[in-house]
């Protein structure tokens, strides 16, 4: 199995503990994921999956208990290429919720916006492992 190392950043979110977060790549523009193991799948940023796929949408109202991010909407949407390091994976199926609160509290602290974070369901699939002395995720193909 060959395997890909992903430089990770750790943050300190004041009194709510550490992040860390991973550079993605969709719609060919570099954006920042927090990592969170928590999360049973992952999840875009509502703004950004409208911004790009606005004609494919699929909207659903049922709750979706995925994250901790409650939501009575729902929007479903295939991503045509979602990188993360080298692996690209391509029509990737997701839910988009609004992540803006979240990506203001980062910002309040001096840190990157957020516009995704990336679930269990791509770590599992891929194998995921998280070395936090070296700072990489390892996927594994």
């Amino acid at each position: 199995m060959k395997s890909i190392s992903i430089p990770l950043t750790l943050i300190n979110l004041q009194d709510d503990g550490f992040h860390l977060l991973v550079e993605v790549v969709v719609f060919k523009e570099k954006h920042f994921a927090v990592l969170d193991t928590g999360a049973s799948r992952s999840v875009f940023d509502k703004s950004l999956i409208e911004q790009h796929l606005s004609e494919t949408l699929q909207v659903s109202d049922e709750i979706n208990a995925a994250t901790l991010f409650t939501t009575t909407t729902t929007i479903q949407a295939t991503i045509p290429e979602l990188k993360i390091g080298t692996l690209k994976i391509k029509n990737y199926e997701t839910v988009a919720f609004d992540l803006q609160s979240v990506s203001d509290t980062y910002q309040q602290f001096g840190h990157p916006p957020i516009m995704s974070i990336i679930g269990g369901d791509i770590l599992m699939q891929y194998k995921a492992v998280i070395d936090y002395k070296k700072m990489i995720l390892r996927l594994y193909r």
